[in-house]
């Protein structure tokens, strides 16, 4: 992933030969100028899970796996919740890429399904972070049946 930023002189540059620009300080200079803020990769990661989960026809993240150590994982008290599993992300100073393993409902569409994850991931990064979001890979694991007898995970909007 290459990260890309304007400068205030409007040129483009990547990062990586540029030095990072500084703000004005002082009392005279604008509030937004005035520091460097930095976003973790887990805070993406778990704004990227929770967006995820809010679209329907997801039924659960991760891969076999990491489904079944995570529900293992869900009981230990003190353990957290699984809000980033099934997700990775990359995040640089002004981008971002997120790459998620979903479980979706049967009968749902497939290509809406992952069309919804994305717009939902993308809208609710690029609005809580400011960074821009380049890409979305989505890799579809399962198919949640009807019948199977899994409990979904509490708190999981459907």
């Amino acid at each position: 992933m290459t990260d890309i930023r304007t400068s205030a002189g409007g040129d483009t540059r990547p990062a990586g030969n540029e030095t990072a620009l500084k703000g004005r300080t002082g009392a005279g200079a604008p509030a937004e100028t005035r520091g460097k803020t930095t976003i973790a990769d887990s805070v993406v990661a778990k704004i990227a899970g929770m967006a995820t989960r809010e679209v329907p026809g997801i039924y659960n993240l991760g891969a076999g796996m990491a489904r079944a150590i995570g529900a293992v994982r869900e009981r230990v008290p003190g353990a957290g919740g699984g809000v980033t599993r099934g997700v990775k992300v990359e995040v640089g100073e002004s981008q971002a890429a997120v790459d998620l393993d979903v479980v979706v409902e049967y009968g749902v569409s497939i290509v809406d399904v992952a069309g919804d994850v994305r717009t939902n991931v993308i809208s609710a990064v690029e609005r809580m972070t400011g960074l821009e979001v380049v890409e979305v890979n989505i890799a579809v694991d399962d198919v949640h049946l009807p019948d199977e007898g899994e409990e979904p995970e509490e708190g999981r909007v459907r």
